[in-house]
Order: C-alpha cells, then sequence, then structure tokens
C-alpha cells in the first residue's frame, strides 16, 4: 500500500529548513525580554517585563509607529486603485503591447530597492518635489501597486467574461454590473492583496531610506536605533511588534487566496 508520507529524511531537512529561517527570528523575541540593556548574551542573564513598559513610554517609538501606520494606509489605498485598474485592462482587453505594460508593471518589485530609490529620489529633485509623507507614500505605491495587480489580473482572468455579457443583456449599466458582478467575485483578491501591500509598506527601508528625508518610519527608527543604540531590548520589543504586525495579514491573505489559482503573490 503506496504511503502519502514524506521520507524521513525529507521531513528532517524541511525542518532543518525551517529552523535555518526562523531561529534568528525567535532570538528577537527572548532578547525582548533580557535585563541586559547593551549587549547581546547567550544565554541572557535574566528575564523581566520591564522593556515593555519602556518602549510604551517612548515617544519616538510612537511618533514612528504613526508615521508608518498612516504611509503603509496611504500606500496600500493607492496600490488598490492603480492595481485594479491595471489589472482590469491587461486582463479584459486586448491591445498592442499588452504583455510589455504586464512586464512594466511587475518590474518595480523586481528591481533591487536601492535602484528604485536612486531613481525616486532623483525623480523627487528634478520635480522640486519637498521630501515628506507623500514622497514616501509615493514611493511605497510602486512596488505595493504590483502585489495588489498580481491578486487582481489572477482573479479577473477567472471572472467569466459571459457574467458580464449578461449581465448587460439584462440592462444593467457599467455601474450595477461593477457592483453585483465584478467586484463580488474580486473582492477576496483585492484584500488579500491589500494586506500584503500594507505589510511590505509597513517594514519597507531602502526605498524609504531615499525618500524620506529627516522622517522616520519605523523601520528607520529600528535601523538608527541599533546603529547608535540606547536601550538594546526596546530595539528587540518594537521588532516583535513589527513581526506580528507584518504577520497577520500575510497570514490573512494566504487563508483568503489558498483556495484557488489566484494566491496572493502568484503571479510573480
Amino acid at each position: 500500500m503506496r504511503s502519502d508520507r514524506a521520507p524521513l529524511g525529507l521531513r528532517i531537512a524541511a525542518f532543518a529548513g525551517l529552523a535555518f529561517l526562523h531561529a534568528p527570528i525567535l532570538l528577537i523575541f527572548v532578547y525582548a525580554f533580557t535585563t541586559e540593556d547593551r549587549t547581546y548574551q547567550w544565554p541572557p542573564p535574566g528575564l523581566t517585563l520591564d522593556w515593555f513598559a519602556v518602549t510604551w513610554n517612548r515617544p519616538d517609538v510612537w511618533s514612528a509607529l504613526g508615521l508608518s501606520v498612516r504611509v503603509a494606509a496611504l500606500s496600500t489605498a493607492l496600490a488598490l486603485v492603480l492595481g485594479t485598474l491595471c489589472a482590469a485592462a491587461v486582463s479584459r482587453a486586448r491591445f498592442f503591447g499588452r504583455e510589455t505594460v504586464s512586464l512594466l508593471v511587475i518590474l518595480p518589485i523586481a528591481l533591487p530597492g536601492i535602484i528604485t530609490g536612486i531613481a525616486l529620489r532623483s525623480a523627487f529633485s528634478l520635480g522640486d518635489i519637498p521630501f515628506s509623507t507623500l514622497t514616501i507614500v509615493l514611493g511605497h505605491a510602486t512596488f505595493c501597486m504590483v502585489v495588489v495587480y498580481n491578486n487582481a489580473v489572477a482573479r479577473f482572468r477567472r471572472l467569466s467574461g459571459s457574467m458580464i455579457e449578461a449581465s448587460a443583456d439584462l440592462g444593467a449599466n457599467g455601474f450595477q454590473t461593477l457592483r453585483h458582478i465584478v467586484m463580488p467575485n474580486i473582492a477576496s483578491a483585492l484584500l488579500a492583496g491589500g494586506m500584503l501591500a500594507f505589510a511590505l509598506s509597513f517594514d519597507e527601508v531602502i526605498v524609504t531610506t531615499f525618500t524620506a528625508g529627516q522622517q522616520q518610519t519605523l523601520p528607520i527608527w529600528m535601523l538608527e536605533e541599533l546603529v547608535r543604540p540606547r536601550q538594546r531590548p526596546v530595539t528587540n520589543v518594537v521588532a516583535m511588534v513589527v513581526v506580528i504586525v507584518t504577520f497577520l495579514p500575510i497570514l490573512g491573505a494566504y487563508y483568503l487566496t489558498r483556495g484557488g489559482s489566484e494566491t496572493a503573490g502568484g503571479g510573480k
């Protein structure tokens, strides 16, 4: 009788790979509780919850967190609009250069972040646009849009054109067809794409470095704290929060799209 269980060696290799990937993240969680505030010792000399109270009372942490949430929310909203429109055009229409357009939409997430950052900084400088929250949002939207596009275009391609034609034959106008036919069929893909876009924007560092000016998002704040540490465990507490905040939308996106070919990010 044939067994569906994987060989023991393959299972050991899988667990070893997972340990290699996630052991450093577990160390962050451990060091968030250490009593030592300057160096990383293993094993930690002691464990305490005091650093959570210290972190809670740090105004610079709240300022950076607030900026990151605002930027991620605005970037996600912009990416949802632009990514969905591009996906609709590419999947529902035939025109010269369609595949080229699709490639150009996906290109920003394939390029190294430093290339995108330099290009955006040069464009903002050329346009005499001061660095602000707006420039960070525009920078993040370039790669957040790709995630939304990937999810939306996969779902659009599964949406039967006959449903839209039937809606028109029954007298529905364009808005009614969009509301009652198109949106219910693509809603979960858009939600998954939006969750992933938010997570990507929330923890982005490289592009933010080139577009933020003097502002500090939470990842930039963490980078500064690691370079010039005052209280190392505070950085680990914040890092633990970032891991949780980014993990939840990614998990949600996975469960929303796990049942079909529209899997989040599957178009990349």
